[in-house]
């Protein structure tokens, strides 16, 4: 039986500039909606279409120096590359910083947690 090599950590880049993540997690919401109408059966009938949307979920530590402007970013692309070769390049498009909070623990380095959303995706 052959190995299976998987996916395993990735580069983040905010316009081509390198950033330093512990995390990255994204959703993609298809913007369905469920449609409920008065019948019999007392159940829903199908559902409406709607907008789709990505949400990034990113934490990062804060360094001593030289930290990105978290809550300034509109407009950027994030691009997400494999470390290995041979996988694809993920690109998120017209992103946005939706909140940034900052989080400190005793066994820890500073992190912040970040909520973004992108208006599209490429995968390359």
């Amino acid at each position: 039986m052959a190995l299976t090599e998987y996916l395993g950590a990735i580069v983040m880049e905010i316009d081509g500039q390198e950033v330093e993540i512990e995390s990255l997690d994204v959703t993609f919401k298809t913007g369905r909606k469920l449609v409920k109408t008065m019948n019999r059966t007392g159940r829903a009938k199908g559902f409406a279409k709607g907008v789709g949307e990505y949400d990034l979920k990113v934490t990062a530590v804060i360094p001593v120096t030289g930290d990105v402007k978290w809550s300034d970013i509109q407009g950027a692309k994030i691009t997400i590359y494999p470390m290995q070769s041979g996988g694809k390049r993920t690109s998120y498009l017209d992103c946005f910083t939706v909140d940034v909070g900052k989080k400190y623990s005793v066994d820890n380095e500073a992190k912040q947690d970040l909520s973004m959303v992108a208006l599209r995706e490429v995968v390359e």
